[in-house]
Parts: structure tokens; sequence; C-alpha cells
């Protein structure tokens, strides 16, 4: 597989941060926005990005997206994903040139196997992944879950964060990490991230 070259910048100590949202979500949903604009405040650049045809998501086009629109990966990269965002940005990894360990992946409400209540979902989960390249590719990661989510069954993100060694956050009542269930602002996400930076 050919992989894709990104730019490696010389911006050391610009930290940078890629959003990805989930199943049928945009940027401009959920805590996502909140999460940028408290980012940014700290000097920390953040994309949110927005994926294609997110009402019917293909793994292709998604894959293709992230290769397209990703251009700094180095030891200050970090990735947030949000559920469908979480597999996108594994897979993503496993076809992308790294050239150096990155910095961090923080993924709320994971999965990479398949979610029962999902079936159109499944390419997404179809193909094993290498969670060894995907250690050795990035230097922290974190999995925050909750254990009332409906709609990916909180073992799905248990086992994510076992499988790829992550440390993991559970939540009491957090559901899907959604603005409907009262999310609007992610501290918890936030704090992680702040932590990661300063290691």
């Amino acid at each position: 597989m050919n992989r894709r070259e990104p730019i490696v910048t010389n911006l050391q100590n610009k930290k940078q941060v890629y959003i990805i949202h989930g199943y049928t979500a945009s940027p401009s949903d959920h805590w996502f926005p909140w999460l940028q604009d408290k980012l940014q405040e700290d000097g920390v650049s953040v994309d949110i990005l927005d994926m294609p045809n997110s009402q019917a998501p293909q793994l292709h086009e998604w894959t293709q997206h992230l290769l397209s629109s990703i251009e700094v990966l180095h030891k200050d990269t970090y990735f947030v994903g949000h559920s469908l965002g979480c597999v996108s940005i594994l897979r993503y990894l496993q076809q992308v040139s790294i050239p150096e360990q990155l910095g961090g992946l923080v993924f709320v409400s994971g999965f990479t196997d398949p979610v029962p209540t999902l079936p159109s979902l499944d390419e997404f989960t179809t193909d094993k992944l290498d969670y060894e390249q995907i250690m050795d590719s990035v230097k922290m990661r974190t999995v925050i879950a909750s254990k009332d989510d409906s709609i990916v069954p909180f073992a799905l993100s248990k086992k994510l964060a076992k499988d790829i060694q992550a440390d993991f956050h559970e939540v009491e009542h957090g559901g899907h990490f959604l603005e409907r269930d009262g999310f609007t602002s992610l501290p918890i996400a936030y704090q992680v991230l702040m932590d990661m930076m300063k290691s």
C-alpha cells in the first residue's frame, strides 16, 4: 500500500489538534466547537474536519478525506475522535507515513468492533487493525466512555482501550456525549489533552 507523505513542518512546539466527528454529526455539533475554542485560547492550532456524507458514511471517502486534509504530523500532533471518528483515525494512521511518533489520541465513545445497532457502519470495522503499529506511532492514548451509552456499548469502548493500551476514563452518566445528552462542553477531554501536552 502506498502511504501518503504528509507535510512535516518545522514549527517546533506548535501544537496541532485534529477533531474528527462521528456518524450524522458535523463540526458545529456537540462539544467540538467548545473544545476548539478552549484549545485555541491556549495557543493550540485546531482543525475540526468536516467529514463527507456523514449521514451515510463510506470508509473510503472518510479515509481519503483525512489523507487529503491532514497536513501536520509531528510529535506535537494530537487527534480527538468521537464515535465513528475514532476508528476512522485508526484507519487513517494505517495508511499514512508517520515521520515521528505523534503526541496523542483522545477517543470518546470509540469502537473498533461492529456496533450491533449500526450495521451500516460495519465496513469501518471489518479489516483487522495493526494495534502494534498504532501504539508505536502515537505516544499517549486515552479512551473516554460512559457506562450508560445507548449507541456504542460501553464494552466496545473498553475493548478499544485495551487493544491500544490506552488510559481508560469511565463516566457514570454521559450517554453518547451528544448535545442531546447535555454535552456542549467536555472538560475531561480538554484536561486529558492538556496533560498529554505537558508530558
